[in-house]
């Protein structure tokens, strides 16, 4: 049976390794597999629910889609487009707003992550984030949306939507699909190289936490000699591994590059110097990420090449989003 795959990503920021091995990768291999049929967005309406350099927003955007294309997503397969592109993303997600009750929002946690202490002064947009987020996957009817554990709760959320709407308008028939999240294998989530308790993240204030898909070699190889590890060897087995979360995140690492098992890079490498790991890692990694790094370089020195793939992606995925629009107006009783 075919799928309709939602994923997108903020241009926020530089995309790292964990982009890649968490999404990027997974993007390519269900946009090869059967009769799916992926949408790859760039969420730059999300972007803007916090600070942002409005000088730097269209640029961001291009090197996001730089980097869905230099990973593999071809726009021939797949549509990739900017979120403001479509404007039913925005007025889907205001008729979804008028629905969603608040205690369904107070529940959702990464607004309190996210906002901190300074709730007062966050943006009602970043409350909102996860109604425009169900809008994103909803306008489009998708079935299936590859989720990180940050992300399950705004699917649920999204299931939720969905299942009140088709009960208040649709007389409990299914008009908007309930989608079902997809998990995917080893390292969909990468720690950082200083702290293996929190996430890889472009947003991290030092660059040496992270591999950028914009790093070269020499980068690569030093952020690797530079990764926080313990004294002991490199674990042989799971239980050598417990309490030693940077041992195991370049474990899951080499694992996820090299299409292994972890117990079968723990086997490999087992009881040799972190020094040993981290080399073979660097090479590996350079390996994976120079042709990536390559193609981002050529496709960022022609943003036409890119706008170009933008504008017929956003078209293609307009020609999806309007009907869905129309008859949703159409539910709730709207003229017409």
């Amino acid at each position: 049976m075919s799928k309709r795959i939602l994923s997108c990503m903020q241009p926020t920021n530089r995309l790292h390794l964990g982009n890649y091995l968490g999404a990027l990768r997974n993007w390519v291999k269900m946009q090869d597999e059967g009769n799916n049929e992926c949408l790859y967005g760039v969420v730059d309406l999300h972007a803007v629910t916090v600070a942002h350099n409005p000088a730097e927003l269209a640029q961001s955007t291009r090197e996001i889609a730089a980097a869905y294309i230099s990973a593999g997503v071809d726009p021939k397969k797949s549509y990739i487009f900017a979120q403001s592109s479509v404007p039913a993303h925005s007025q889907l997600c205001w008729l979804f707003t008028t629905q969603t009750p608040m205690g369904w929002l107070n529940r959702m946690t990464q607004f309190k992550e996210k906002a901190g202490k300074n709730k007062e002064k966050a943006s009602v947009g970043l409350y909102s984030y996860p109604i425009l987020m169900a809008a994103d996957i909803l306008i489009y009817k998708a079935t299936h949306v590859p989720v990180g554990d940050d992300q399950k709760q705004h699917l649920e959320l999204a299931r939720d939507i969905a299942q009140k709407f088709n009960q208040d308008y649709a007389n409990g028939e299914e008009f908007f699909p309930l989608p079902e999240p997809v998990i995917t294998g080893e390292a969909t989530r990468v720690m950082s190289l200083r702290d293996g308790m929190q996430k890889m993240s472009k947003s991290a204030e030092s660059d040496m936490t992270r591999i950028n898909l914009t790093d070269d070699a020499d980068a690569i190889a030093q952020k690797f000699k530079k990764a926080k590890t313990d004294p002991h060897p490199v674990p042989s087995n799971d239980k050598e591994g417990e309490g030693r979360p940077e041992a195991m995140n370049l474990i899951g690492i080499y694992a996820a590059l090299s299409d292994q098992s972890k117990e079968q890079v723990m086997a490999q490498y087992g009881g040799q110097q972190f020094s040993v790991l981290k080399t073979a890692l660097s090479d590996l990694a350079v390996e994976k990420l120079t042709p990536i790094t390559k193609r981002m370089s050529e496709l960022m020195a022609d943003p036409a090449e890119i706008d170009a793939i933008l504008r017929a992606g956003a078209e293609k995925a307009n020609e999806l989003a309007k009907p869905t629009l129309e008859e949703t107006m159409k539910l709730m009783g709207f003229w017409s």
